[in-house]
């Protein structure tokens, strides 16, 4: 089943078109991962999924999002409404600078009133999904800033998964991180995808490969192929994404 369908997506930051045309549909309980070179759209195409672009100057989108059937850029849409059903992990660990208890608790707030024990509970859930709870539940009222890169951005999932998203993008979560960190969000992202829909823009192919269930190819702005990731790996369909994954440019 498709949560996210895009159709004719274009999108320009002025005079620039950074998409051109975009098709591509996100699974349900899958892992989508967005590759390509560096200034290829696929970041672009992931802040469209949750209207981050919205912050631009002087951008313009045309074409669908649909997400679970309604277009996310219809005049009536509550856009953090919408951010909350699907969320983002930024590239480098953004912590609130408070505590690692009020870092989760700070979105449920926002949201809705909480007795204390239920959002104690919420905290708790939230940090054992993002498989921060052993390392953090001593030291729950100190700094976030206190965590060591790796635990801050488990801690940014977690703020993520505290409001209940439906969706987690993560742009190029693992690329500040050294390599046990990254293979611990790894590890956490095939967990994820037991409950959530995840979109990744990673530059590391060998960790689109390890992670993801579909992989999206994106050039100067144009969707090359999509498709589920053992295909597009061993039997890309494009003499470009053949070209991309076996290192001749990129």
């Amino acid at each position: 089943m498709n949560i996210i369908e895009t159709k004719d997506l274009n999108l320009h930051y002025g005079e620039f078109q950074a998409l051109k045309n975009i098709n591509l549909d996100v699974s349900a309980n899958e892992i989508t991962a967005l590759i390509g070179p560096s200034g290829c759209g696929k970041s672009t195409y992931l802040r469209t999924l949750n209207r981050m672009n919205d912050l631009v100057h002087g951008v313009k989108i045309d074409g669908s999002v649909r997400y679970r059937g309604e277009d996310i850029y219809a005049k009536d849409v509550d856009v953090t409404v919408l951010r909350k059903r699907i969320g983002m992990v930024f590239q480098k660990p953004n912590p609130f600078p408070m505590s690692i208890y009020d870092n989760v608790a700070y979105g449920p707030k926002l949201h809705q009133k909480m007795s204390r024990s239920a959002m104690n509970d919420l905290v708790e859930q939230s940090l054992r999904k993002a498989a921060l709870w052993d390392e953090a539940k001593d030291r729950l009222k100190k700094s976030a800033m206190s965590l060591s890169g790796g635990q801050q951005q488990r801690l940014c999932i977690a703020r993520a998964l505290s409001v209940s998203p439906d969706v987690l993008l993560m742009d190029e979560p693992t690329s500040a991180l050294d390599p046990a960190s990254t293979a611990k969000i790894e590890e956490l992202m095939g967990q994820l995808k037991q409950e959530y829909s995840v979109v990744i823009v990673t530059h590391n192919m060998q960790q689109a490969a390890r992670i993801s269930d579909r992989t999206a190819f994106f050039l100067t702005g144009d969707l090359v192929e999509s498709g589920p990731t053992a295909d597009v790996f061993s039997r890309p369909q494009d003499q470009r994404t053949e070209n991309y994954i076996t290192g001749r440019f990129g």
